[in-house]
């Protein structure tokens, strides 16, 4: 049991690298591998808080720029 577990965890992640690839918050992330790999919200939360543990200084960065694209997108500004 032990080693599905683990390769479970291991897809998880991949799926959540994926998801950076598309500067995906982790809400947005959330709710897509619910979606599309039916993977339950909360353990995308929970291997998403331990990458953010595991490397701070790349999650601020991601965080930085995922905010900054977010506040200069075309959808987000009024017309």
């Amino acid at each position: 049991m032990a080693d599905s577990s683990a390769s479970y965890i291991h897809m998880v992640h991949h799926l959540i690298e994926e998801c950076l690839v598309f500067n995906m918050s982790k809400e947005e992330c959330m709710e897509a591998l619910s979606k599309h790999a039916n993977i339950m919200p909360a353990i995308t939360s929970t291997v998403w808080s331990e990458l953010e543990k595991e490397n701070k200084d790349f999650f601020e960065a991601y965080n930085n720029k995922t905010r900054d694209h977010q506040t200069h997108s075309p959808s987000s500004s009024s017309s």
